[in-house]
């Protein structure tokens, strides 16, 4: 007869082997390239159309599945890929390259970067547009030190966001003083 905790340790092993079988299927898969948001694009948490939010934004594809799941903000995406209920099957994810943005409301056609690739400047005082702490990314790095020396916070890449930067909330009330013209970053949102 095996003993329960030595029947929980085989289950768990091959749940880890067939896992791990899924995600190397995954990883195997082409990434589709990024879409562009249309009136008609929802943001996945708040049901809210996407083109009504300003900043950065992004988008996962998940596999076998031709639409993308838009997020409203940066920090939307990155909680996506780290909070445990969401789908894991996701290939590609893009969010927008403030690098090459002229438009930091409303980040023009074609501004997109592989989320993994991207350089992000957390903890500056650029808020998302609802609200929060927004990772900002860009596809090059000197871009995103630069964004840091007027705006404070630190360069990280994707998979060094730390969880609590994204999933807890933000009452630090930060906001920034960029005046129209002075600078090509953005006035951060303003929280309600």
């Amino acid at each position: 007869m095996i003993r329960p905790t030595v029947r929980g340790a085989l289950l768990a092993a091959v749940l880890c082997i067939l896992l791990a079988g899924c995600n190397e299927d995954i990883a195997g898969q082409p990434k589709p390239p990024p879409q562009e948001p249309t009136a008609t694009s929802v943001a996945y948490f708040c049901s809210m159309g996407l083109l009504e939010h300003g900043g950065p934004k992004a988008q996962a594809f998940r596999a076998g599945k031709s639409e993308p799941l838009w997020f409203s903000s940066v920090r939307d995406a990155v909680a996506f890929s780290m909070l445990p209920g969401e789908p894991k099957d996701v290939v590609a994810i893009y969010v927008n390259d403030m690098a090459k943005a002229k438009n930091w409301e409303h980040p023009e056609a074609g501004t997109w970067v592989e989320a993994h690739d991207a350089w992000y400047a957390i903890g500056s005082d650029y808020n998302a547009d609802m609200g929060g702490k927004e990772p900002v990314p860009f596809s090059d790095e000197k871009a995103a030190w630069t964004f840091t020396v007027a705006h404070g916070g630190t360069v990280v890449r994707f998979n060094e966001i730390p969880e609590n930067y994204v999933l807890e909330s933000d009452d630090s009330g930060h906001t920034a003083d960029v005046s129209a013209g002075e600078s090509k970053f953005p006035k951060p949102a303003v929280k309600q």
